[in-house]
């Protein structure tokens, strides 16, 4: 008997020290796991825990994409926008874009697509993406900006997500934009008369256009321009009346050529007789990996062309394909030609 209740006591005894074991072991597991994460806080100022390396990024932006490949990050690149796959300077510089999931319908994650490339981190500026993805407990962050402070506040993020030696990029970045932006304000020195500018979304719409309290408001005025409109708004609608009352003395017209934006300014009975249609100062705005006239980090070349546009006497000496050419070396390790970096000036796609 006293044998019997003695194999009972080793019985539960070995029973309790399994479950000792075993919650401590899921205890250190947890702790592991805690010291295997970091925060980031994101545009928004929602603070993301992620994990401490990250190897996989799914990138729902459109623009952040050319963020992260600046940064040198594109090979994390798990999940990206069906806009991207099909931009042609970005699939020249990264053809392996073309391989990477897009997996969105619309502005919509597929949350199951989008759960198959296990990504470490999500990435967006869409309210409803961002929901979406944080109901399937993946951790995303908000890297949506409006302005010059918000695009250098939102690649440092980027570059705290992605880690390794994308950090030491952002800081070289940030000088170059720094560098430009401070050559223009001392070439301009002097200098009274602003141009007032137009600047049109694109040529399917001539009546979408950007007014003041944005980033091409921001780079017009770094650039020695006034915005023609006295309305406020990114890609707002107005008429055409309101066109012909502001008269700019140049119009820039993103996603076109030079040619594509003065034909298309020529067709409109009214807009044919602005100022700057009649005097030829109609330009399409460059476009890149990303264009460059709206949320991309190549708007530090951006306003060293619009600058060089608005004012060409004082930036004579400015070499815009040089300069083209080096930020591809120097952030992408790419080597432009001279005739794609005059493409990408004129807003063409590649050859």
């Amino acid at each position: 008997m006293m044998k019997t209740s003695l194999k009972r006591l080793s019985v539960i005894g070995a029973s309790l020290l399994a479950l000792v074991t075993l919650a401590t072991g899921c205890g250190s597991q947890n702790k592991q796991s805690s010291s295997e994460t970091r925060t980031v806080t994101d545009m928004s100022g929602t603070q993301v825990k992620i994990p401490k390396k990250v190897n996989h990024v799914a990138d729902m932006w459109h623009a952040n994409n050319q963020v992260v490949m600046l940064l040198g990050g594109q090979k994390k690149l798990v999940a990206t926008t069906q806009m991207i796959q099909s931009q042609p300077w970005f699939r020249t510089v990264y053809p392996a874009i073309k391989k990477v999931s897009a997996p969105l319908s619309g502005m919509d994650i597929q949350v199951e697509q989008l759960l198959k490339t296990k990504p470490d981190v999500v990435i967006s500026s869409d309210p409803g993406q961002i929901k979406t993805a944080r109901e399937a407990k993946l951790p995303t962050v908000n890297a949506m900006y409006q302005d010059f402070a918000g695009l250098r506040k939102s690649v440092n993020l980027t570059a705290d997500v992605l880690g390794g030696k994308a950090p030491e990029i952002a800081q070289d970045y940030q000088k170059t934009l720094t560098h430009n932006l401070t050559f223009v304000k001392e070439q301009l020195k002097g200098i009274a008369t602003k141009p007032k500018v137009l600047h049109i979304v694109d040529s399917t719409n001539l009546n979408q256009v950007d007014g003041r309290k944005t980033i091409v408001d921001e780079w017009i005025r770094a650039a020695g321009g006034q915005n023609a409109l006295s309305q406020k708004g990114n890609m707002i609608s107005v008429t055409t009346e309101q066109l012909a009352k502001a008269n700019p003395d140049v119009i820039i017209v993103g996603s076109a050529t030079d040619a594509a934006a003065l034909k298309a300014l020529k067709k409109n009975p009214v807009l044919s007789q602005l100022k700057a249609v009649k005097t030829g100062r109609v330009y399409g705005n460059p476009q890149g990996t990303f264009p460059w006239d709206r949320y991309s980090a190549e708007e530090a070349l951006q306003v060293l062309w619009a600058a060089q546009k608005l004012h060409p006497d004082q930036f004579k000496s400015l070499n815009m394909v040089k300069k083209t050419q080096a930020f591809y070396q120097q952030y992408y390790n790419y080597q432009l030609t001279t005739q794609q970096a005059q493409r990408i000036l004129r807003g063409q796609l590649p050859a």
